[in-house]
């Protein structure tokens, strides 16, 4: 009788776990939407209903690496073979916007069977869980996105990435290439890198061990601090994009005041004088 009990008591228990527990994610609708971002617990893919992106023709200063992750990305989108890439650089110079923007060019070429996931840096450790869930979906190409990717001391989370991008026993799925952005060439702090150097027994290979992952990621794309004119076909790219309504002599010599301001150059602060100025202006940005 006691053990009936015992019984029922259990049953009674995983009944209200599973009650309490969070329901599954549904099943994401790859017909109705380019991109998703990776929730890692519980594990899925969350439709993102719009992108934060520009276009693709706002982006100057960056024509040689632009050429190239969009050729990459078209060869991947028809199944030719392609690479991982890797962008690293200044910061503020369009990488991850780079990224975006190339995705949605070839989405719209091949009518949606394009899409990109983005991961966050903290759940690289679920990379596997994510590259399974792509593996299901043939009918569709993958970009797999982490923006801002780099590792500190102490952090183990790299080798997830790099046997992710090796792929192990099955390989990377066919469908899917993973796009990264980096302030750091080799994603790891240089004095990391050094301190391995110096406290292990063999250097080379501790040194190798963590270097060698930038090496899985076959473009390397280089983004530097902008000239001066590359700063102002910047500022008037969006300005003649978002009409505002100011001369050119005028729009130059403000936006040189706002960037001595904030003591910097790029695409973002490019895009942070437009969106004061249109302030300025009275007017909307589109």
């Amino acid at each position: 009788m006691s053990k009936n009990l015992e019984i029922i008591a259990l049953n009674r228990i995983a009944e209200a776990l599973e009650r309490i527990s969070p329901p599954p994610p549904p099943a994401p609708n790859f017909k109705k939407c380019d991109a998703f971002v990776w929730a890692s617990s519980p594990p899925g893919l969350e439709p993102v209903a719009k992108v934060n992106r520009v276009e693709l023709s706002l982006l100057q200063g960056v024509d040689g690496s632009r050429d190239t992750l969009l050729e990459n990305t078209r060869r991947f989108a028809n199944a030719i073979p392609a690479n991982n890439a890797l962008l690293w650089g200044a910061r503020g110079m369009g990488k991850s916007s780079l990224v975006k923007a190339v995705h949605r060019t070839v989405s719209e070429e091949t009518k949606g069977l394009l899409k990109i996931v983005e991961i966050h840096r903290e759940d690289i450790e679920s990379l596997p869980a994510l590259m399974a869930q792509v593996r299901k979906n043939q009918k569709y190409r993958f970009i797999i996105f982490c923006d801002d990717l780099s590792f500190d001391a102490d952090d183990t989370s790299y080798k997830s990435l790099k046997a992710a991008l090796d792929g192990g026993l099955e390989g990377r799925p066919s469908n899917a290439i993973f796009y990264a952005t980096s302030n750091r060439r080799h994603l790891l702090p240089r004095d990391m890198i050094e301190n391995e150097r110096s406290t292990a027994i063999n250097p080379s290979e501790a040194v190798q061990e963590k270097v060698s992952l930038s090496d899985r990621f076959g473009l390397w794309l280089g983004f530097h601090h902008c000239s001066q004119d590359e700063f102002f076909a910047m500022v008037d790219g969006y300005a003649k994009h978002h009409k505002l309504k100011i001369k050119t002599d005028a729009l130059h010599a403000a936006a040189i005041e706002w960037s001595v301001t904030r003591g910097a150059r790029s695409g973002r602060v490019a895009w942070q004088f437009i969106q004061e100025l249109a302030g300025r202006l009275g007017q909307r940005l589109e």
